[in-house]
């Protein structure tokens, strides 16, 4: 198996016939929820088959159809009984609707992760309180509820002031199952509570150490063997006799006054820090103002996959996200020196990981399977689904697919980007993308039209096609946007072929382009010289 490596396409497929038994440390998954937002876009695995239970980053909405039909009969013809009758009795229960769709879909890939989990291995479900109880049994049926370790709490928002009359929803649930009692944790603290130093560490040596005090007695009074006098007190002691002796010479032992039961010395700079708990509330959600939000709607901080991958992963140790969207998780992977997977259904998704991961480790090497690697691959996934091959073509010059990807009529804009040139605001620019053999002049006149109609600052016309020269002429007959501030002119209509944005021979040309102002921002550069440092 090679390491550090994207896949595009269903993960069912990819983990099946890629990933081998227990070759994985460290397993993050965050599957879109079924929360009936208006979304129901499907999509084509690589292979051809319509998914119904496959859904893109965007998209959350789950619907029973054939391809829900024959997973759900795969798991009753799969090696774990518990797992085939735990889903037979959802589905007496639910019927037939998204939300068994969408644990169908999740039971199946479940055990898959399971299978390539090492007996050390961790799992950690992110997902929200609409599924998370149901999810919950269908981990129980293919880990053990033996395995079950935390149900962990994430403060992902502010409580919203909209009138309601439920308490507000601010929370995700993170489930954490471990394939055997075995498995590899490395305990988290976080800084200590002022208040809690200041009215507990309220004793200093003289050497400007402070400690507080705990008890040296044994709250078990059967143990003959612990039974004795020290220092003139008669006890069932913690610590055996030469125990006490050897702390109480090397002063760690506390005695106030003759007669008084001895105490231990607990001194702040031994103790790691607080505890972190299941209850993750320290840890701050992306917003648009943040300078880690890349403009993806569902991604999470790299605070909260530090801690998950530093708390059950050590340096070198493989970690898969088999729902990889924005990158996060292999990103927070690379930047701790962890080995990594990634598998996503969306050449969207993949786009923008390749980006954020050379953009934050430069000079970084990965591969990534499934996706266009030349343009004949280009025109297979154009003739295979037109509506992938725009949003991938989109994601070559950086703009985000129109109307948040949704299938139909267009109005003759497949991508839009957003830039800066002076303090005015961001000025707009259009995408069109053409995946046919045959490309002409009327062509580049409709997007002159929708130029103009949008009132937008450039068109980029995107072609699997080569232009004519009369295309060309058409497009230079437009004219140029003269930059506000600083620069040259640019030309308004501007045509770039598929095979010049993958070989590097074309780009798109407009004002702050190096800045990274559009839709999708600049990854910041990550420093991974240091050491793991603390598990905060």
């Amino acid at each position: 198996m090679n390491v550090n490596k994207l896949y595009f396409g269903d993960n069912l497929h990819i983990l099946r016939e890629h990933i081998k038994d227990e070759t994985v440390d460290l397993i993050y998954l965050d599957p879109p929820f079924n929360s009936k937002r208006d979304y129901s876009v499907l999509f084509k695995t690589p292979k051809g088959h319509e998914s119904d239970a496959q859904i893109t980053a965007f998209e959350d909405s789950w619907h029973w159809g054939e391809q829900a039909e024959r997973e759900y009969d795969e798991l009753q013809h799969q090696p774990n009984t518990d797992v085939a009758e735990m889903i037979i009795a959802l589905q007496s229960f639910l019927g037939k609707n998204d939300m068994m769709a969408y644990l169908t879909m999740m039971a199946n890939r479940l055990i898959e992760l399971h299978r390539v989990l090492k007996p050390t291995g961790s799992l950690y479900l992110h997902c929200d309180p609409t599924a998370s109880h149901y999810l919950k049994i269908v981990l129980d049926g293919v880990f053990g509820h033996h395995n079950y370790r935390n149900e962990i709490s994430w403060t992902r928002s502010q409580p919203k002031s909209h009138t309601t009359i439920n308490f507000p929803n601010c929370r995700d649930v993170i489930l954490r199952y471990t394939k055997t009692e075995n498995a590899t944790f490395n305990k988290v603290y976080g800084l200590h509570n002022p208040k809690y130093i200041a009215d507990f560490y309220k004793y200093t040596d003289p050497d400007g150490r402070r400690y507080r005090l705990g008890d040296l007695t044994n709250p078990n009074k059967n143990r003959p063997n612990l039974t004795y006098e020290f220092l003139g007190v008669h006890r069932v002691w913690r610590w055996t006799k030469d125990r006490m002796e050897k702390a109480y010479k090397d002063g760690l032992v506390y005695q106030s006054k003759p007669g008084t039961v001895p105490q231990m010395k607990r001194y702040l700079d031994d103790m790691e820090g607080q505890p972190i708990s299941d209850d993750w509330n320290d840890i701050e959600h992306l917003h648009g103002s943040s300078g880690e939000f890349l403009g993806y709607p569902t991604q999470k901080p790299l605070a909260l996959l530090e801690r998950i991958i530093k708390a059950s992963s050590n340096e070198g140790d493989m970690v898969l996200d088999p729902f990889c969207g924005c990158g996060t998780a292999v990103h927070a992977a690379q930047k701790l020196k962890r080995q990594w997977i990634g598998i996503d259904i969306t050449h969207l998704a993949i786009s923008l990981i390749e980006k954020r991961m050379k953009e934050a480790f430069p000079g970084i090497v990965f591969e990534v399977e499934g996706t266009p690697k030349d343009a004949g691959g280009a025109r297979d996934l154009a003739e295979r689904d037109k509506y992938q091959f725009q949003w991938w073509a989109c994601s070559l010059v950086n703009a985000q697919p129109y109307q948040g990807k949704k299938k139909g009529a267009d109005g003759g804009i497949d991508g839009l980007i957003f830039f800066h040139d002076d303090k005015s605001g961001a000025k707009k620019i259009v995408v069109s993308v053409k995946g046919g053999e045959n490309v002409s002049v009327p062509m580049v006149r409709d997007l002159a039209h929708v130029i103009d109609r949008e009132k937008a600052a450039f068109g980029f016309f995107v072609t699997l096609a080569a232009p004519t020269s009369k295309m060309k002429e058409e497009a230079v007959g437009l004219g140029f946007y003269k930059a506000e501030v600083y620069g040259p002119e640019y030309p308004k209509l501007q045509i770039l072929t598929i095979e010049g944005l993958m070989n590097g021979t074309e780009r798109p040309r407009y004002p702050d382009l190096s800045l990274g102002r559009s839709t999708f921002k600049r990854a910041q550069v990550e420093d991974v010289s240091g050491e793991q440092g603390r598990l905060l």
